[in-house]
């Protein structure tokens, strides 16, 4: 393995983790900023307010996407062990 194989890696690995790190943060961006807007709207000075919004987003993101996520860490992990053995191999 030389150099460019671990640039490589490195840069596959920093992909899968905004792939699977994005979609949860944008949902809860999304709903803070929702919340944010009806709490200016409402008058509503309440910080705990926030919280629930985004934890039930959070939570259905990650159900709903857990299959594709399991998937790409599968995948992901299959191929740096087979990068490992092909290393081991040599």
């Amino acid at each position: 393995m030389n150099e460019g194989d671990v640039g490589a890696v490195l840069r596959e690995t920093i992909t899968i983790v905004l792939k699977l790190g994005a979609p949860p943060l944008a949902a809860a961006l999304a709903v803070g900023v929702v919340m944010s807007l009806l709490q200016v709207v409402t008058q509503i000075n309440e910080q705990t307010l926030t919280l629930v919004p985004k934890i039930a987003v959070i939570i259905g993101a990650l159900v709903a996407l857990g299959p594709f996520m399991q998937t790409t860490l599968a995948d992901f992990m299959r191929m740096i062990f087979d990068r490992v053995v092909a290393v081991g191999a040599t």
